[in-house]
């Protein structure tokens, strides 16, 4: 059994998706870009990859669940250069055991965002 998650806490869908799937163990955000709830797009890497993990948080808590839950990253980055600059960030949301991620370099984001966030959490 699936269901979509929804919160007004961070951007709403640009496209045929839901912010979020549950399942009855998971929660599987979709990428979150670095948007507001609102829908304003911060210029440098560092609001936006805040934003993006802000919104990841907020999906992943409207199922019950949380950011130490999360067992599964993608980071999409519009430039590697960015990395040390987005890592720095990242580190202050999660905590040992460091759930397992990839990180790769995109050639575009929707809204040419720089970065996109997408996780996998238990409940």
């Amino acid at each position: 059994m699936k269901s979509a998650v929804a919160t007004t806490k961070a951007p709403g869908a640009i496209g045929p998706y839901s912010q979020g799937i549950a399942t009855d163990c998971m929660v599987y955000t979709s990428g979150q870009l670095g948007l507001t709830p609102d829908g304003k797009l911060p210029e440098t890497i560092e609001e936006q990859t805040r934003q993006s993990l802000e919104n990841v948080k907020a999906v992943l808590e409207a199922d019950g669940s949380s950011m130490d839950k999360v067992v599964k990253t993608t980071v999409f980055l519009k430039d590697m250069n960015d990395f040390a600059v987005m890592n720095g960030i990242y580190a202050q949301y999660f905590k040992e055991p460091f759930p397992a991620r990839s990180a790769v370099q995109v050639a575009r984001l929707p809204k040419d965002g720089k970065v996109e966030i997408e996780v996998v959490a238990v409940k």
